[in-house]
């Protein structure tokens, strides 16, 4: 059995290794399926498929957590996982196809919620900021070097998902060297229980919906510019290597302001931190459009995006416990969660259809629409928010 400081590690190797699954899954069969001649709207719709996972996942999760502890719940999600990879290559159907993808968000979301939760609970209250930190931190490099994984398409079709199973697989046999433990939710935070959950989402949607809308924003950029831009940046002549390298700089170029900007937005505030980032990516992807053909321009335009927008979710969070009282922050975390997950699905299937309808318009132009109408919205409550965030 490992040592606390060896498990630690060994999760968040497992963490990564998923983001690393997720963030090859977007792109590689985005571009698979538009060779194939699928329909951008059909391949957005598509992409959702691992996003559904999740929502189908949510409800069910905290009980078996607390029957069987970390571990089993843990190794159940992996084996979605890496069993769903090593099936891909097997059949190339797009129903099939699409209840892999929802295996993968099913077991995905359990590997997360294990890992997120024993970590959380074990982890040293002076030293719990960093320790979540670092658990994104990695989740999110993962991710960024995911799309890396469409170039060995060149070699073999099944390639991809062969080595990203090979990984999983080599941390999926570590974790059952860890010692399983337990944990009893209920004496950490309120559990949100089917019968009496419905007034309290109410109730928290009533306080502080405005901050809902930064995890939605971001759902649709991450899986819009992870599934759908590498079919549009096919078809305006980028080759899949090019795609491969830059869409991977949203996320990377996140990890480089993430720190700095949430304690930017503790100085000026949350909700004037959100419009100012956001009122700056709807500009930088304004110019990216005059500049997508351009490969220094796609370059350009992703790693400002990133550094701008990529600590949506985070800010987010952090406005909607700004707003709430303590005993609302159980229901709005899982609102949170399902505003990503609800953006994540809209955001393919609107960009998908965007590209087939309007092919003569740039793809940055619909990002530019969707961050218009949250930057409007957040606007439209200025005065009821500031006072809900006074009396916070």
């Amino acid at each position: 059995m490992f040592s606390e400081k060896i498990r630690f590690w060994l999760l968040i190797s497992f963490v990564t290794i998923s983001g690393f699954s997720q963030g090859m899954l977007l792109p590689l069969l985005a571009v698979i399926l538009e060779q194939n001649g699928v329909p951008s709207s059909v391949n957005g719709l598509h992409a959702t498929g691992l996003y559904i996972g999740v929502l189908i996942a949510s409800p069910f999760m905290e009980k078996p957590l607390q029957k069987l502890g970390y571990k089993p719940i843990i190794l159940i999600g992996g084996f979605l996982v890496l069993g769903s990879l090593f099936v891909f290559p097997l059949w190339q159907a797009l129903w099939f196809w699409f209840v892999l993808r929802l295996l993968v968000g099913i077991g995905d979301h359990m590997l997360h919620f294990a890992t997120q939760t024993w970590i959380t609970s074990t982890a040293l209250p002076e030293k719990r900021g960093r320790t979540i930190a670092l658990y994104g931190l990695f989740f999110s490099l993962g991710f960024s070097l995911g799309p890396l994984m469409t170039r060995l398409l060149a070699i073999h079709e099944s390639l991809p998902f062969l080595v990203s199973a090979g990984l999983c697989s080599i941390a999926w046999i570590l974790v059952l060297f860890i010692r399983n433990e337990h944990v009893d939710l209920s004496d950490e935070v309120e559990t949100v229980e089917v019968t009496s959950s419905i007034g309290r989402f109410i109730k928290t949607g009533k306080l502080a919906w405005v901050a809902l809308l930064s995890p939605f924003a971001y759902g649709i950029l991450e899986s819009s510019l992870h599934g759908i831009f590498p079919v549009y940046g096919l078809r305006i002549g980028h080759d899949v290597d090019l795609l491969s390298l830059v869409i991977p700089f949203f996320s990377i170029a996140s990890l480089v302001t993430q720190i700095p900007l949430g304690v930017l937005s503790d100085k000026l505030g949350r909700k004037k931190m959100l419009m100012l980032l956001i009122s700056s990516g709807i500009i930088v992807f304004f110019v990216g459009a005059l500049i997508e053909h351009a490969v220094a321009g796609l370059f350009i335009t992703f790693a400002l995006a990133g550094m701008l927008l990529g600590s949506l979710y985070s800010l987010g969070v952090s406005f909607m416990a700004d707003l709430l009282p303590k005993a609302l922050l159980p229901a709005g975390n899982i609102m949170c969660g399902i505003a990503f997950s609800m953006g994540s699905i809209v955001g393919p299937y609107i960009g998908g259809q965007f590209i087939e309808l309007f092919p003569n318009l740039s793809f940055f132009h619909v990002i530019v629409v969707l961050l218009l109408v949250v930057v409007i919205a957040i606007s439209t409550k200025k005065e009821a928010q500031g006072t809900m965030s006074a009396s916070a």
